[in-house]
């Protein structure tokens, strides 16, 4: 077999055999494949597009590629959840010791933020002690004693995907259903969960910017993890506005303990909720109200927080910090933001208010950067709001006060005003 062949047959829009998708991922993870071959098959499926089946094979021996973690001991109440990324998406930190509280076991591998996105790995480190990176026993010991554990990725977790993924970045590769799909749930698969629930974003903050394109995406994604043997649910979310009101990773970590421990409601709230309710109807095999009612419950009764905070203590991190969030990293210098103009905001340009964020040392721009831990954005105003000339829109964290003149115009460019109120958008618009 020849990769060059490979090549021709997908170049000529043919179904790739078994045989060959495999030959294609063992050759090019361990070197015999190079990458001028990888980036031209890259391409030919980019254009020519796979098959349920190939698609499904290529996450397999994607998944297969390197180590993976055995979560079979906990049966049907192991559960992953796994966002594609957005602004003030801070889910993760509500949602798994809520699922954990009712039972359900959330052993998941999280990754840091690039670009306008935010990782829930950045976000965990800026509780103080928090240790991301465990040994694979101590990973199992803490998903079996407190029913919760969120660390990094390991290093030999799905390589093929590491080594594509770099790739494709910068062979204009990226926008492939079948290859954004595979990427996605070969590390969910490695990681072992035996029910996924997705949260498949939409709009201008997400990869996928129509609700069509992302239920494309979200389909595909249950036909891989369906057709490698998992229960996969997706539901289709807006990022068409930051999810809450606050951006940056210690602010997002003093939001999650506002609903958890303060009773906060609002959209952050509602997709945590619809989140969790799919993750325990999984589980649990119950229906989708009673699962909605007991997640509710979990949260207005505390229990949700109590697990959290033991969650946070079983991997070394200082509780005190969420019972008195003045204690998380605090940045130096602030910045009020004010209205322009008077009027309704229309639309908020979500991907450049994440680069707004990241301009106030937030995120990063490559994997090595040094983010910084108190910096981002507390939004006073979103989609919907009417704001008077010189009202606060936003107040911005920062280090250095050098920061906030380029941060607030990249975050007042990313307004667009009205004199007419906008229509209330969707915050889910499909369950799958």
């Amino acid at each position: 077999m020849r990769i060059f062949d490979i090549i021709q047959h997908k170049k000529e829009g043919r179904e790739l055999s078994e045989e060959e998708i495999r030959f294609f991922i063992e050759g090019y993870t361990c070197g015999d494949v190079p990458d001028y071959q990888a980036s031209a098959l890259c391409m030919a499926i980019c254009l020519r597009g796979m098959t349920e089946k190939e698609t499904a094979i290529l996450t397999d021996a994607m998944t297969k590629s390197g180590d993976s973690v055995d979560l079979s001991e906990f049966g049907d109440l192991s559960l992953d959840k796994h966002s594609t990324g957005g602004v003030g998406d801070k889910t993760s930190l509500i949602v798994a010791p809520t699922v954990a509280s009712l039972g359900g076991v959330v052993a998941k591998m999280s990754g840091r933020g690039l670009g306008h996105t935010g990782g829930t790995i950045d976000k965990l480190e800026s509780i103080p002690g928090y240790r991301t990176e465990i040994s694979p026993d101590e990973f199992l010991g803490i998903s079996r004693r407190v029913g919760v554990c969120v660390a990094g990725q390991t290093g030999n977790l799905a390589p093929a995907d590491k080594k594509l993924y770099a790739l494709r970045d910068v062979t204009a590769t990226v926008d492939s259903i079948p290859l954004i799909a595979s990427s996605i749930m070969s590390k969910k698969l490695a990681a072992g969960a035996h029910s996924i629930v997705l949260d498949v974003k939409t709009g201008s903050g997400a990869f996928m910017k129509t609700p069509e394109a992302s239920e494309q995406l979200a389909k595909a994604m249950i036909s891989v993890g369906e057709n490698c043997g998992r229960r996969v649910r997706a539901l289709v979310t807006n990022m068409d506005v930051p999810l809450g009101n606050k951006i940056g990773n210690s602010l997002e970590v003093k939001e999650a303990v506002e609903v958890l421990r303060d009773g906060l409601r609002g959209d952050l709230y509602e997709i945590c909720v619809a989140l969790a309710s799919n993750m325990i109807c999984l589980s649990h095999k119950i229906d989708i109200s009673e699962a909605q009612t007991r997640v509710e419950n979990a949260i207005s009764s505390g229990a949700a927080f109590a697990k959290m905070k033991e969650w946070i203590a079983a991997q070394g991190g200082d509780t005190r910090v969420l019972d008195d969030l003045s204690l998380l990293p605090d940045a130096p210098f602030k910045h009020t933001v004010k209205a322009e103009r008077s009027g309704y905001i229309a639309h908020m340009n979500t991907e450049d208010i994440g680069v707004s964020a990241s301009l106030l040392g937030a995120g990063r721009v490559s994997k090595t950067d040094v983010i910084d831990l108190s910096a981002g954005i507390e939004l006073l105003a979103k989609t919907g709001d009417f704001v008077k000339a010189g009202q606060p829109l936003a107040i911005l964290h920062a280090s250095k006060e050098s920061l906030f003149d380029a941060a607030e115009r990249k975050l007042l460019d990313a307004l667009t005003f009205s004199e007419e109120k906008p229509e209330k958008q969707k915050l889910i618009y499909a369950t799958l």
